[in-house]
């Protein structure tokens, strides 16, 4: 086993595996693609491993575009809220499909992309999320054209069409009402297109979900409407596959007993605290001790939960928090200059490699 020091991820292939195998029975059950959310996941030393099961990548900037172009292969779908000019004259040379946002920005760019297979963002009005933070149909949301009769009237530029109006929906038959309506509302302007995405935020990959209803709803549609449909799984590719590990520093007490870990909340698993949601542990297991397990940074509320485990906290122990890929590794960040996680895979026969780590050097890089 390769030493490790803490703090680092640690990506297993073996748990990745098992969601990528869904993916790949969804594929073959509904006819619906998938293409890797790098918004989410963009660890590519596992991208071996993901293309055997999907389809190529989606992304929502430039550099997530050529990323996956260069490292996963496969379609690229470059989407972004908004292109540069810049933007477009790269990404026209090595994406598949390149999705619009809005109708003047197809309209801006369409002089230079004209001839290729674009699509556009609608928003349909229908979401389903547990936080207005991530509803891309909250008020005012700038995400996707609202205006029927301004798709229709771009309608002979563009092949097909996105929905994102999914986060972290483990409701079945939230998803298929809402595809219906999309089929409904939308379904005079899909007969004249090639494809459509339903974006990501689905989360069939999670323990108990009934692919059944999901793989026949998609079926469904793909062939009502003669159209490839497209999922962008992100987090659901990597649930569970990832932990972050790490050693505790110090052990203060304030009433209770406050554990400090090497590494940081705001630095490493930055959605949960933009969320106020709490990871879980992966070991300790639980048990009748209360401790707080806090991170290293100066920030009053670096704290990743409030626990009850089997055994107290003393310094030099480990802590692995649980369920680390998704939404993690795309936001580090050097705040306090804490130092980065190292990355680390367990690949499918066992074997752990160290694949990156970071010094001093990174840090310095980072800044001007």
């Amino acid at each position: 086993m390769t030493e490790l020091i803490t703090p680092y991820y640690l990506i297993d292939e073996t748990r990745l595996k098992c969601n990528l195998e869904i993916i790949q029975e969804v594929r073959e059950r509904s006819g619906a693609k998938s293409v890797l959310a790098l918004k989410c996941f963009s660890t590519w030393c596992v991208f071996p491993l993901m293309r055997r099961y999907m389809d190529g990548t989606t992304s929502s900037s430039l550099f997530e575009a050529r990323l996956g172009y260069e490292q996963f292969g496969g379609e690229v779908h470059a989407y972004s809220v908004g292109f540069a000019h810049a933007d477009i004259l790269a990404v026209r040379e090595f994406a598949d499909k390149i999705i619009f946002n809005s109708v003047s920005q197809l309209k801006r760019f369409y002089p230079e992309v004209a001839g290729l297979n674009l699509g556009l963002r609608v928003n349909p009005r229908i979401s389903y999320s547990r936080y207005d933070l991530a509803d891309p149909a909250r008020r005012y949301s700038r995400l996707g054209v609202i205006d029927k009769q301004a798709i229709v009237e771009v309608l002979p530029w563009i092949r097909g069409i996105m929905f994102h109006f999914n986060c972290e929906n483990d409701d079945v038959e939230n998803f298929c009402a809402a595809l219906a309506t999309i089929g409904q509302e939308y379904g005079d302007l899909l007969h004249h297109l090639e494809w459509v995405s339903l974006g990501g935020g689905i989360s069939f990959t999670h323990e108990g979900y009934p692919l059944e209803p999901l793989c026949a709803a998609l079926k469904s549609f793909n062939q009502r409407f003669g159209v490839q449909v497209y999922l962008e799984p992100g987090e659901a590719a990597v649930t569970q596959s990832t932990e972050l590990v790490t050693t505790v520093l110090d052990v203060v007490h304030n009433e209770i007993d406050i554990a400090i870990i090497d590494a940081s909340l705001e630095a490493h698993l930055l959605d949960h605290l933009i969320y106020r949601t709490t990871p879980k542990l992966a070991s300790p297991g639980p048990g009748p001790y209360r401790i707080m397990v806090a991170g290293r940074t100066c920030l009053a509320g670096d704290v990743f939960g409030d626990f009850m485990l089997e055994r107290p906290l003393e310094v030099g122990d480990e802590v692995r928090i649980a369920d680390a890929a998704a939404y993690s590794m795309v936001k580090m960040n050097w705040f306090n200059g804490v130092a980065m996680p190292a990355i680390a895979v367990r690949r499918l026969d066992g074997r752990i490699e160290l694949i990156r780590s970071f010094g001093y050097d990174d840090f310095k890089r980072s800044l001007s």
